[in-house]
């Protein structure tokens, strides 16, 4: 379960495209793809950026109109399916 001092690692096996402010990953290991919608896109861009959770968050109830329990809520599982599909690990 991600906590806001969880960490993501980005998976060497996955590859990212962006399409009109929408994502596409694609797991190399399993032939599965992943769709993001444009608030899921950012957050993995800023998997790049940030490691943290905690600091994820942040810039997404700063640059979003949201309320910082319902980013965390979303962020957890997002992260959490993220996890599930092999696409990233968490620390």
């Amino acid at each position: 379960m991600p906590t806001l001092g969880s960490r993501v690692q980005v998976k060497e096996d996955v590859l990212f495209q962006e399409l009109q402010g929408e994502a596409v990953l694609l797991n190399l290991k399993s032939g599965i793809y992943f769709g993001l919608d444009p608030v899921g896109t950012r957050i993995w861009q800023l998997f790049a950026e940030h490691d943290a959770l905690s600091e994820i968050a942040q810039v997404i109830t700063d640059e979003y109109d949201v309320s910082r329990e319902r980013c965390e809520t979303d962020l957890f599982m997002l992260v959490t399916e993220l996890e599930r599909q092999g696409l990233i690990s968490l620390c």
